[in-house]
């Protein structure tokens, strides 16, 4: 029998990483390990990095500095980088960092316990190759242990749309859709360690292509599963909209009234030097036809703010259609260059002061507009699926079927339950309620 050893993972970034990590963990429990959230105690320290954020690699080698001084406490240690930032910069890690022992892209980590007897023998590893085989057949059956209610599920990767912005096609490659009945199977195995809500992750989803009848076919086919009460997915391209997803809104009832449906700028003419693939009003017409399908579907985006070559008209186009979209909340960050991407190659860089403004402006309208939402909440009755004991003795903490967290007074019985629940007040981040008659 393998003896025990320690994995601690630190995962950065998006939901699609946070999946990434329990395959890994899942992974190297085939070879004895078993998680900890103390690094202290690690015998391997697997980062799963993320290359969208600013300033991504220099994050990396900055844990890894905090890292040195357990390394050379415990030589024993052995240290690895997973992720976008291992896929982009692999080869400049090993070089740079002699802390690193293995270094693995996001989409070889199926190789993971390969890599770690490697290691263990004394080895460096690295591997950021795009292999031929499918790691997701290559991975062992997930384990059969109890699980939270909620839990995502990757169902595509990749992307071919090359925004001039984004590093996700060069670290994450072409677009690839795992087949719906390893996705089916996948489902069910979750429902049986007591998952009630899945969100099917992809870097475009909505891009799945695995049956006839793309994403929305997929839903209806995951609703059937007994014991499954909800079902999500993110995040979405607008071109990539269907009509057959938008009717699913309309038509099944698992599938949530929420949204994330990413524009990036308001004006046509910086969604062009995005290479976006869409333009203003074609994104405004599909918003009209999603509510025309779920009226009460909460809608999210994301936002750069200071493109190169974004003037103050730009950004004005911006604001009017968040006002015209009215989302619910959305996420907004300051462009920054990314080496090898298309935009980092330009001039026009809009100043920094000019980039804080705009972004403190367009924030303010977003919370604003979030506030307004969570309000309107107020007074009406919404299904909470509990999640978690509150801060509060006698507190459960769930989310509403448009994502809004809601707190409520609830025995911890109903943790995994879907629950009617009256809203009676809203907070800066979430809605306060009590257990409908």
């Amino acid at each position: 029998m393998t003896a025990q050893k320690k994995l601690y993972i630190k995962t950065y970034g998006c939901q699609m990483n946070v999946y990434d990590s329990e395959r890994m963990a899942e992974a190297l429990g085939a070879e004895g390990y078993v998680p900890t959230d103390r690094a202290e105690e690690a015998d391997m320290i697997l980062l799963n990095t993320c290359h969208i954020r600013e300033k991504a690699s220099e994050k990396v080698y900055s844990e890894l500095g905090r890292l040195r001084p357990l390394k050379d406490a415990k030589p024993d240690l052995k240290v690895g980088i997973a992720g976008c930032v291992a896929q982009a910069e692999g080869t400049e890690i090993m070089a740079r960092a002699p802390v690193v022992d293995l270094v693995v892209g996001p989409q070889s980590y199926h190789r993971l316990p390969a890599m770690e007897r490697a290691v263990r023998g004394g080895a460096r590893a690295v591997d950021t190759d795009f292999p031929e085989e499918d790691k997701f057949t290559e991975l062992k059956a997930r384990p059969k242990a109890k699980r939270g209610p909620t839990a995502f599920l990757t169902v595509q990767e990749g992307c071919d749309k090359f925004c001039a912005f984004c590093v996700v096609p060069y670290t994450r490659g072409a677009e690839v859709s795992r087949p719906a009945d390893r996705i089916e199977a996948e489902t069910r195995g979750l429902v049986e360690q007591g998952v009630r809500e899945i969100t099917l992750l992809g870097q475009n989803v909505n891009a799945w292509h695995g049956m006839e009848g793309g994403l929305g076919a997929l839903v209806r086919r995951l609703a059937r599963i007994e014991g499954l009460a909800r079902i999500r997915y993110t995040t979405s391209h607008p071109n990539d909209m269907d009509d057959a997803l938008i009717a699913a809104h309309g038509e099944e009832a698992k599938l949530m009234p929420y949204l994330h449906l990413p524009v990036q700028s308001g004006s046509d003419r910086i969604l062009k030097a995005m290479n976006r693939k869409h333009g203003r009003d074609a994104y405004l017409a599909l918003v009209e036809r999603i509510r025309a399908a779920r009226p009460d579907i909460l809608l999210t985006s994301d936002f750069i703010v200071g493109f190169p070559g974004e003037t103050e008209s730009d950004f004005e186009d911006t604001l009017d259609l968040v006002r015209q979209v009215r989302y619910g909340a959305s996420f907004s960050f300051k462009y920054s260059p990314r080496p090898g991407t298309p935009a980092a190659e330009r001039g026009a860089q809009v100043p920094a002061e000019v980039m804080d403004e705009r972004l403190q402006r367009l924030q303010a309208l977003i919370t604003e507009l979030q506030r307004e939402a969570q309000e309107a909440m107020v007074g009406r009755e919404v299904e909470v699926l509990f999640e978690k004991p509150g801060r509060l003795p006698g507190q459960m903490v769930g989310k509403s079927g448009q994502l809004h967290a809601v707190h409520a007074d609830a025995p911890e019985s109903l943790r995994g339950e879907v629950r009617r629940v009256r809203i009676t007040a809203s907070g800066p981040n979430s809605l306060a309620g009590t257990l409908a008659a």
